[in-house]
């Protein structure tokens, strides 16, 4: 049987486990969301402005 591969040590991991034995963990209602999975915002141009009124 293979042995199990150690698990690397991720610097994110560990800094975010400290924080929640130091602090706790964040209500339930007060989750960051992430930016980068936002639809990007776009402006309506002014052929749009105009069809829409």
């Amino acid at each position: 049987m293979p042995r199990k591969k150690k698990s690397r040590l991720r610097v994110t991991k560990e800094a975010r486990r400290r924080a929640r034995l130091g602090v706790g963990m964040p209500p339930p209602g007060r989750t960051i969301l992430n930016k980068r999975s936002k639809p990007p915002k776009h402006k309506k141009s002014a052929a749009e402005l105009i069809e829409g009124a």
